[in-house]
């Protein structure tokens, strides 16, 4: 739950950028002569609150990730119902052979990170070659499904959540294995790249775009985590 007088200070503030993690973009404020939108640039939806001259707030998009201050507006980043449906769309088609599109999208970082091998246990002591390794593909599912799972479920849970874990433990575990904000980023592209070979009949900037904001959020919930243990 968010004070109003909170919210007001946190779209007026002289800061660059913000971030936020709400359920209910009811709860987001903006002052009513500050221009507000969304990273595709379209208008989102804004309505006076009742009994306030100066509150409006926003009815949708559901999910909020950031908050660019630039020029006197606004510049909101937010998953939106129409990356949703890409992503569920794009999911769908993809899941029944997640398996496979799960050691591509590992065996795709370790090609362009071989480094990031030594990352994991199971891989960085053995001599058997990577991708005949027993223990990367019933890894990489976890991952893949996880992430992807993670995109599917995001507007409608309104914040990031993940499958058979948690943010707390999955922080712990990167911040123990010292995972870099590079891997996150060689991570994205080798997602991207993935699901680019898996349904290229669907993909469209559009559905890059999707994929890559959903990432973003799991991303930075995670890196939120990432600190040693209390």
């Amino acid at each position: 739950m968010f004070d109003l007088l909170l919210i007001t200070n946190f779209l007026t503030s002289d800061s660059v950028i913000y971030k936020c993690d709400t359920r209910d973009l009811s709860k987001i404020f903006a002052t009513s002569t500050s221009r507000v939108r969304h990273q595709q640039y379209v208008n989102l939806s804004w309505k006076m609150r009742d009994g306030s001259l100066k509150g409006l707030f926003c009815t949708a998009p559901k999910s909020i990730r950031s908050v660019r201050r630039n020029s006197g507006s606004f510049n909101v980043t937010a998953f939106t119902e129409e990356q949703e449906a890409l992503v569920v769309k794009s999911w769908n088609a993809m899941k029944k052979n997640s398996g496979e599109l799960a050691l591509k999208f590992f065996l795709r970082i370790f090609e362009i990170a071989p480094s990031a091998k030594k990352l994991f246990t199971f891989l960085k002591d053995s001599d058997i070659p990577v991708e005949q390794n027993p223990k990367l593909k019933p890894h990489a599912t976890t991952v893949f499904v996880m992430t992807c799972e993670s995109a599917v479920q995001l507007r409608k849970a309104g914040k990031v959540t993940v499958r058979e874990s948690n943010l707390k433990d999955l922080g712990a575990t990167h911040f123990k294995y010292g995972v870099l904000d590079e891997h996150f980023e060689v991570t994205k592209y080798a997602l991207l790249e993935t699901i680019k070979e898996a349904v290229p009949e669907m993909w469209s900037p559009e559905l890059n775009n999707a994929w890559a904001e959903a990432y973003d959020q799991l991303a930075a919930a995670i890196k939120t985590e990432m600190k040693p243990p209390s």
